[in-house]
């Protein structure tokens, strides 16, 4: 029996380390998982095991090769961003990967913002609001001026997903999803590295620029497989809907975060867009992605254990949820506490528990308070864009409740839940498909369950 060629995948999450073989169909032959203790760096703050993710790549590509009923054709990388890695001539880190959740000195972020105009000026132009470490070009601007030495002895920066891929092929990339990703690198306005980082000294430790379907020879043994650059995982994550959906749609991507994205939007972002927490990604192609954010995921979970504590019932009870058309009328009738539109959290925190007369109206009103941010949220990149479908994968295209109310909240949009295996890592198979992949893409990588509006007034 001949060998399966495959891709290998290794998707790197903060918590879950993955590595995925996917056969030419995209079904899943072969899947593992890891979890690395995390390390501190020099003032005590933990941060990814950067050791601990080199041995893994090694170690778990070498017990794929032994398995002799695949043939590795070609490995990809998708990775959280805001994470750079410093390597020097010896192509070893000189830091450790600095944690983009660490705080970040305000004098520095000061001098930096009133040196090239002002938080406005700079976050319009590089399509990033002010985050701090999470705005990863800010983590070198922290290291030329905290660590002059250390700096001077990097020869490349390297965001995560390409430093997996150099672990391999030994050859220094940038990649515009990496570079597009809130990190104050990029001038959306002119389409370059923006001015600062030539001023600075930085552009010069920022490798050239490959495309997102580039594949480079591997140097770790194998059996002749080619090695993408790596992408971005929010980016990647977008890839399969662009590639299967051609009129223009917004993808809401649920799970801590509700990120609604849009690759139809190329409108610059304006100051109150950035105030409201939206932001630029550019996308596998270069093309800017106007996405907004809300923090619904992790709202809902504290919610729910709020109202099973309140109760007395069990949090699993609310992961399968009916939705009840008769009790969102009698909730939207008696309008006990308003909220503003464009608030970062809802008003159900501020609601008395004992004013329902059950859980599962209770939870219908969560669910309905979150809907009015997701609506304002979505709102935000869908105007001036001819939309006509949104799609929601994660947590939430399983929530009933959630995707009635959402059918409601946009009548003239379809409305589809989405569930594929693993999106971020099918993306990254799919920005190389002609390089490993003999047949053309399948049309069913996405399964679609369509919520309409008159369904829902009628159920």
């Amino acid at each position: 029996m001949s060998a399966i060629p495959v891709i290998a995948i290794f998707d790197v999450g903060k918590t879950n380390k993955k590595l995925f073989l996917f056969d030419e169909n995209y079904q899943i032959a072969f899947e593992k998982t890891a979890r690395f203790l995390e390390t501190v760096d020099e003032d005590g703050y933990p941060c990814e095991n950067i050791e601990s993710l080199r041995l893994s790549v090694f170690d778990s590509l070498s017990e794929v090769f032994r398995m002799s009923e695949f043939k590795v054709k070609a490995v990809n990388f998708s990775a959280y961003g805001a994470s750079f890695i410093y390597v020097g001539e010896d192509g070893k880190p000189l830091t450790p990967l600095y944690n983009y959740l660490k705080s970040y000195p305000e004098k520095l972020s000061e001098q930096f913002y009133a040196k090239y105009g002002g938080e406005d000026l700079v976050s319009v132009q590089t399509a990033s609001p002010v985050l701090g470490s999470l705005n990863s070009g800010l983590q070198l601007y922290r290291l030329k001026y905290e660590q002059p030495e250390v700096f001077n002895k990097i020869k490349y920066a390297l965001h995560l997903p390409q430093y997996m891929s150099y672990l391999l092929t030994g050859k220094a990339c940038s990649d515009l999803t990496s570079i597009g990703c809130h990190t104050c690198l990029w001038d959306f306005e002119k389409n370059r590295y923006h001015e600062w980082t030539q001023h600075e000294g930085i552009a010069l430790k920022l490798p050239p620029i490959q495309p997102a379907n580039k594949v480079l020879p591997a140097l770790f043994p194998g059996n002749n497989y080619k090695v993408g650059i790596g992408l971005h995982d929010s980016s990647a994550a977008l890839i399969p809907y662009l590639v299967n959906f051609h009129e223009p749609f917004i993808l809401i991507s649920t799970g801590t975060w509700c990120i609604s994205l849009n690759p139809f939007n190329q409108l610059p972002l304006t100051k109150e867009e950035l105030k409201d927490d939206c932001l630029s990604y550019l996308q596998y192609q270069g093309k800017p992605v106007k996405a907004s954010r809300l923090f619904s995921g992790y709202e809902h979970e504290q919610q729910v254990k709020r109202i099973a504590a309140h109760f007395k019932t069990d949090v699993i009870k609310y992961r399968n949820v009916a939705f009840d058309p008769e009790i969102i009328s009698y909730l939207k009738a008696k309008r006990s506490v308003t909220q503003d539109a464009n608030a970062k959290t809802s008003a159900f925190d501020k609601r008395d528990l004992s004013e329902y007369h059950n859980d599962i109206e209770a939870y219908h009103q969560l669910i309905l308070d979150l809907i009015n941010l997701q609506v304002y949220a979505t709102q935000l990149v869908l105007k001036g864009t001819p939309v006509k479908r949104i799609f929601v994968d994660g947590g939430f295209s399983k929530n009933s409740v959630f995707m009635h109310l959402l059918a409601l909240a946009f009548p003239a949009i379809e409305i589809f839940s989405a569930s594929m295996a693993q999106a971020t890592a099918v993306g990254a198979a799919l920005a190389i498909h002609k390089e490993w992949n003999r047949k053309p893409i399948p049309n069913d990588i996405i399964q679609l369950k369509y919520y309409s509006a008159s369904q829902t007034i009628n159920i």
